[in-house]
């Protein structure tokens, strides 16, 4: 098996980790940040939003279970693609949504899908998604990892992470994890 390696901005790397986590095929989910100027930011220099790095998560996926599409429609059905910069009360440009791609498929597919979705009307508003080669990835620091799964009762994650992952749940139920 060859895996492949798929890089997400979808606000708040907890709630993008949780839901990614459930994903049949993913074979290994890390909190990150990315695509910024920084070398090995910390999270509190991430948060002041002048590293210009993405909180991000870094997938390693076996292709012969789950497509670079289906990661990438799950990915648009759990945050919102149309906000720049920011998810919800999350704001700044570390929570913008990105697709940050390791393969010239990767970056096809997403083009494809976000035209596709364009055409069809599908959000409200623009999609402000920013696709590009993935660049300057970091791991975050260990307590940010598996962090919904180690705090499912924290507030954040019961108002924010769980009803995300809720809803892959129940729109995905074919790509959940047994």
């Amino acid at each position: 098996m060859t895996s492949q390696t798929l890089v997400l901005g979808g606000g708040c790397f907890w709630c993008t980790e949780a839901v990614f986590k459930e994903v049949r095929g993913v074979l290994d989910v890390e909190s990150g940040y990315s695509n910024g100027q920084a070398t090995v930011p910390s999270y509190e220099q991430v948060c002041t939003g002048r590293t210009g790095c993405a909180e991000v998560v870094k997938l390693v996926v076996d292709p012969e279970q789950v497509s670079t599409r289906q990661l990438l429609e799950i990915f648009f059905a759990t945050h919102d693609p149309t906000q720049l910069n920011r998810q919800g009360n999350d704001v700044g440009t570390q929570y913008r949504s990105g697709i940050y791609f390791t393969t010239p498929e990767q970056q096809q597919v997403a083009a494809a899908l976000i035209h596709e979705m364009a055409q069809e009307g599908l959000f409200d508003a623009r999609i402000v998604t920013e696709v590009a080669p993935l660049a300057h990835y970091f791991a975050a620091e260990d307590y940010h990892q598996d962090f919904f799964e180690k705090n499912p009762h924290q507030g954040y994650c019961m108002a924010v992470a769980a009803p995300k992952v809720a809803k892959f749940r129940k729109t995905f139920r074919d790509l959940a994890k047994g």
